[in-house]
């Protein structure tokens, strides 16, 4: 008897496990650079380029690289709410369409989160080795933040760039 409920509990399993892979989420992936790019309105050098395309767009851009168990559910699904949770919070792809105040707080949260270690996050590094920060990349990561915001801060007045209590 036990035996038998198993066999069908299993059975049910399997079937479910079938049928949600036909149900897959939108990949994050668009055609082309958006004209709203960080790239667009600010220098963005090589190396600081290749540091943020292997630490940060998979979740913070409009193109994901996929791994390959992202074609498998219900991971896809979970990847696919992490990342719209992180372009929700910062998405370079669309960077330039920020109001010039959320564009100067997101450049401080860049630089404090980095520096604290909590981007990348704990989880994506556990597949992706190379997105993690070395002291190098960590450096020259906040030295670029911080001429970008000392551009911003240099050619908007100091009110527009800080919210009002």
């Amino acid at each position: 008897m036990l035996k038998k409920i198993l066999k069908r509990t299993f059975l049910i399993l399997l079937l479910a496990f079938i049928v949600i892979q036909f149900i897959r989420p939108t990949k994050n992936k668009a055609e082309g650079m958006s004209n709203n790019d960080i790239s667009k309105v600010y220098a963005v050098p090589a190396e600081v380029q290749s540091i943020l395309k292997t630490s940060c767009y998979d979740c913070h851009s409009n193109n994901t690289v996929y791994p390959w168990y992202a074609e498998i559910q219900p991971v896809a699904w979970w990847l696919n709410e992490h990342i719209s949770d992180g372009k929700k919070d910062l998405n370079f792809s669309e960077f330039a369409g920020y109001r010039i105040r959320r564009q100067y707080k997101k450049l401080e949260e860049i630089n404090d989160l980095v520096k604290k270690g909590e981007m990348p996050l704990e989880s994506y590094l556990w597949i992706h080795k190379n997105a993690k920060l070395n002291d190098q990349q960590k450096l020259v990561l906040a030295n670029w933040v911080t001429s970008v915001r000392d551009t911003i801060k240099a050619n908007y007045p100091a009110d527009s760039l800080i919210r009002k209590k």
